[in-house]
């Protein structure tokens, strides 16, 4: 991911204050540091203050690529200086309004007795002066911006610019992934169904139309050993209950090695999937043993979800891009004793954030599914979660819904399915209602850690709305 920055300043200055510019540049190359300190490739346009280098530091960026801008106000400068650069690379801009101290030492800056000095040095800490024009400029010409004011020393601003680094690799990474799409809606489940430009207008990204068949010869391609490895991986990523018959295991493992390879073969970076078919044929054979290879899937950066589920796999993908996981989830239960809500899935689960050893359990039927066979138990981790919901409205446009909350010890389900206890800052009663008032489908993502700022972030880089619950 390609981050732009660049510095304003007014070229009439330089010749007035000796020093003053060099001084801003050294600010400058500090900030560089710190955002390549993030993970980003910075691409520095250096301090921008005439027209004509606002117009070339425009074309660099167009023709880098970059993702986000930062701009960085040195000093007073010229709006005039700043419009041609953001105009034409026409992406979304965080202003940083850091000047070098939390405030200028009064007796020791009246003390210089020369005026000139004097200005020069209040003109190194007026970054605070140009923000009013620049908004002013970017709000008539239609361009959102973003600010973030404090000092180049202020822990708290630097963790928003990590934060906009990071939902811009997001954006970037969705903007280049490829989402499988195996099978076909589950009959009758209106609230998933999706416009599959929509999702690609939007984040961007590939959408893969795979077929059963395909699935099923790369199985018939599958090899023994393959199948050995692969069961030595289910029991390194699974605790496997004794009472898993060895076919089942064996038969998971089999069509774990043919997901792999299906996913090799069209470059996925998700996937989502549900079949049915007729009784005891090829398809419902590999339907039915799919849950244990796109559980292992999930854990490691190709998350899969169930339903045929396309802006749940978007959900997914887009927390673990942010290091979170992202695991398949709905409502399960209320419980109004303990002030918790239930949720979980039948399926996948995201392995890499359970809470110990996720079991495999064998399942005599998949309730509302055909066929039976093993089947994942887990519970996420217990400390601070974030609910994610890709929302499509019913003005046909996109919206992220999010709240923050915690995973819980407790008792759960012990169905062989996803279960965790999840406990909100809204009472039960207020948070379901608010979470149902803005009409998501029933399943979300759930990823660890406090996300809302971020997913914040990454709804204003995507240009779509984000409304956080709690």
């Amino acid at each position: 991911m390609k981050a732009g920055l660049f510095g304003i300043g007014l070229a009439t200055y330089w010749h007035q204050f000796d020093g003053l510019k060099a001084r801003l540049e050294g600010y400058q190359m500090e900030i560089a540091q710190q955002l390549s300190a993030q993970g980003a490739t910075i691409v520095d346009a250096g301090l921008v203050d005439t027209i004509e280098k606002a117009r070339e530091a425009g074309d660099v960026f167009k023709k880098e690529d970059v993702a986000v801008i930062f701009l960085y106000v040195s000093t007073y400068a010229l709006s005039a200086t700043v419009l041609p650069v953001v105009q034409k690379a026409g992406v979304p801009v965080v202003i940083l309004n850091l000047q070098p101290t939390n405030a200028i030492d009064y007796e020791w800056f009246n003390s210089l007795g020369d005026r000139g000095l004097m200005t020069g040095e209040w003109l190194a800490n007026c970054q605070a002066c140009a923000v009013p024009e620049i908004a002013n400029v970017f709000n008539r010409c239609g361009i959102a911006f973003h600010q973030i004011t404090g000092t180049l020393y202020d822990a708290e601003a630097w963790r928003e610019v990590e934060e906009w680094i990071a939902a811009a690799r997001v954006a970037t990474a969705m903007s280049r992934n490829r989402l499988g799409v195996l099978g076909h809606y589950y009959n009758g489940m209106l609230d998933i169904y999706t416009d599959l430009t929509l999702q690609a207008a939007t984040f961007g990204g590939h959408l893969q139309q795979l077929e059963m068949c395909e699935l099923a010869l790369f199985r018939k391609q599958v090899t023994e050993e393959e199948i050995q490895h692969k069961i030595s991986q289910i029991y390194e990523e699974f605790e496997v209950l004794d009472e898993c018959p060895a076919a089942e295991i064996q038969r998971a493992a089999h069509t774990a090695v043919a997901l792999d390879k299906l996913v090799a073969h069209h470059q996925l970076g998700s996937l989502c999937y549900y079949y049915e078919g007729t009784a005891d044929n090829e398809y419902e054979d590999l339907i039915s043993s799919v849950i244990a290879g796109n559980s292992i899937l999930t854990a490691h950066q190709v998350p899969v979800a169930g339903e045929y589920e396309v802006k749940n796999v978007q959900a997914m993908k887009i927390m673990d891009l942010f290091g979170a996981g992202g695991s398949f989830t709905e409502y399960y239960g209320l419980d109004f004793n303990d002030g918790i809500i239930l949720m979980g899935h039948d399926g996948p689960g995201h392995l890499a954030i359970a809470e110990g050893k996720p079991l495999l359990k064998p399942l005599g039927v998949y309730h509302g599914k055909p066929g039976k066979g093993l089947s994942v138990e887990m519970k996420v981790k217990h400390g601070d979660v974030t609910l994610l919901s890709v929302v499509e409205t019913g003005d046909g446009q996109l919206k992220l819904l999010v709240a923050e909350g915690a995973s819980v010890p407790g008792p759960i389900l012990q169905i062989g399915n996803t279960n965790s206890r999840y406990r909100f800052p809204l009472d039960v009663k207020s948070f379901v209602n608010n979470w149902n008032r803005e009409g998501p489908a029933h399943h979300c993502a759930i990823g660890v850690g406090h996300l809302a700022s971020r997913l914040e972030k990454l709804g204003a880089i995507l240009g779509i709305a984000v409304v956080k619950v709690c």
